[in-house]
């Protein structure tokens, strides 16, 4: 299995595509995954550069993401929307799309039937769509996924296990078992660090936080023991840590206690440096 990381658009939003891609590839980065701002001319610009960067790199990886804005809406107004922009992105040709799918209060029935309609987008067009692990979606708590998967016993989803740690105020311990029956469907993973209190801690490499940072990598080491073990040629992990307001702030002055930036990267040197061949892995680096 190879381990290929990608990189954020979110927190460089208003800089322009190409600028953007080159700091990507010059911090080491694989690949990149973005929630495209509402620009033709960024977009036009970013598949300009992503087709001069796969000529000379094949596997640089183009990850879209699915988040609609918050609307007050029912759930056919909301399906309405969603299929229109996951048959936009399809038209971009990602590597696959990365959705935040349905809403923590809708039904169960209507969320099965976003769910279904956003599987048949997938099946047709033959890009995969994940469902991210998030607050306010379907995904929203580890138990109450779990109907979900026993319904669509497929379905594909990025790991980003920081919310879960903040709706349950815990860090898991107590869910383990609930854990196990999710990693086999986790295909990708966004390495943010987070808490029982929110979703991002202020600096992971603090040593407060070295506790809660190993809990993290041993939630990684096993999805990637167990997709290498299931045969998965390669999985992609993105490095979240977000911008302000999710990057906590000092008050009045509302200056970030960190740099996302380098976080970001500092995460991605610091999983460079864990041997994954003794779980079965590679990197790309």
């Amino acid at each position: 299995m190879h381990i290929c990381y990608v990189c954020p658009y979110w927190g460089q939003e208003g800089t322009h595509a190409p600028a953007f891609l080159k700091r990507v590839q010059e911090e080491g980065y694989q690949g990149v995954e973005i929630n495209f701002p509402d620009s033709d001319r960024f977009v036009t610009e970013f598949q300009a550069t992503l087709i001069n960067i796969r000529s000379a790199n094949k596997a640089f990886v183009f990850i879209a993401q699915q988040v609609l804005a918050p609307a007050y809406e029912s759930a056919d107004e909301y399906i309405t929307r969603m299929k229109k922009r996951l048959n936009y992105l399809v038209s971009l040709k990602p590597d696959f799309i990365n959705s935040h799918t349905g809403k923590d209060y809708f039904s169960f029935d209507d969320n099965c039937r976003i769910i279904e309609i956003a599987e048949n987008i997938s099946a047709q067009s033959g890009i995969p769509i994940l469902h991210e692990t998030h607050r306010g979606r379907f995904t929203f708590h580890a138990a109450t996924l779990l109907p979900y998967l026993k319904r669509f016993p497929e379905l594909k989803l990025t790991a980003d296990f920081s919310h879960w740690c903040t709706v349950s105020e815990s860090m898991l311990e107590d869910q383990r078992d609930i854990l196990e029956i999710i990693i086999p469907h986790i295909h990708h993973i966004h390495a943010r660090i987070g808490y029982e209190h929110a979703p991002q801690v202020n600096d992971p490499f603090a040593p407060e936080w070295k506790e809660h940072l190993n809990h993290f990598i041993e939630w990684w080491q096993k999805i990637i023991l167990k997709q290498s073990r299931n045969g998965k040629s390669a999985i992609t992990i993105t490095p979240e840590f977000g911008p302000v307001p999710y990057m906590p702030t000092i008050p009045y002055s509302q200056k970030p206690l960190a740099d996302q930036w380098l976080i970001n990267a500092k995460i991605k040197e610091l999983l460079k440096q864990i041997t994954w061949k003794k779980i079965g892995a590679t990197q790309i680096l």
